[in-house]
């Protein structure tokens, strides 16, 4: 007489039988032929996991520059908008997020905040697609300067209407108010328009035109934001104290 173990066991291998009938076609010259069925939910899913085209073109623009600008004749900023809810989700697994600014424009990446708790401090930390930029303190310096000119010409003109601009010969003397001079007016202006040029590469500023001016690009509002303006202040009072200290 069959235990209640066995019966357990007969009842799983004839509910079992079906299911590897169901598994196989018909025998073709005695061979069982493999079911269609799994081809054709592999075909499923990898279609449903398809990427759309403004979807990849987005994303790679954003990992190549970090950031994406509103610009005639292109609506890739545009697209970014609409897109926005899938570019976030192909960010998401790389610890990326997606910033828009409607207003100005501008699209950029920034590093998701968990991802900076991976390590025990922020100087430990960094990103391994995001490489970490040390600005010198003369470019901290330069971009507060942008920043101030970005800002008066938003309440001037109000946000996002036009490109805020200005000229070298106006920023030169801002710039040498606390900038080191080397006694040369050439040498102070080719110091100038070389950090500038350094900043370009970091989406701030354009490069200079032929009239010699520059357009303060919209992501300074958010490079520059209140908290690395604290800090960038908090320096030039430690090195101010410092100076002072040593003339005693």
């Amino acid at each position: 007489m069959k235990n209640v173990f066995d019966r357990m066991v007969t009842e799983d291998e004839d509910a079992l039988e079906p299911a590897l009938d169901r598994a196989a076609q018909p025998s073709v010259n005695g061979v069982a032929q493999p079911s269609t069925n799994g081809h054709a939910l592999a075909d499923a899913e990898e279609s449903a996991v398809q990427t759309s085209a403004d979807v990849k073109e987005i994303t790679q623009e954003l990992l190549k520059h970090g950031y994406i600008e509103e610009t005639p004749g292109s609506n890739l900023f545009r697209r970014t908008m609409t897109h926005e809810r899938e570019v976030s989700a192909a960010l998401e697994p790389l610890d990326l997020v997606l910033r828009l600014d409607s207003h100005r424009g501008v699209a950029f990446l920034a590093v998701a905040q968990a991802a900076t708790q991976y390590a025990g401090s922020d100087e430990a930390w960094a990103h391994p697609l995001v490489r970490r930029q040390r600005l010198t303190l003369e470019q901290s310096l330069l971009i507060a300067l942008l920043r101030q000119a970005f800002v008066m010409h938003e309440q001037e003109s109000g946000v996002g209407q036009s490109a805020a601009t200005i000229a070298v010969d106006e920023l030169l003397p801002q710039f040498m108010a606390y900038a080191e001079d080397s006694g040369s007016d050439a040498k102070n202006e080719s110091r100038l328009l070389s950090l500038l040029d350094q900043l370009k590469t970091h989406g701030i500023v354009s490069e200079v035109d032929k009239r010699n001016e520059v357009v303060i690009r919209p992501l300074i509002a958010h490079v520059a934001n209140p908290d690395s303006l604290a800090a960038l202040l908090a320096v030039l009072k430690h090195q101010r104290h410092n100076l002072d200290a040593s003339r005693e």
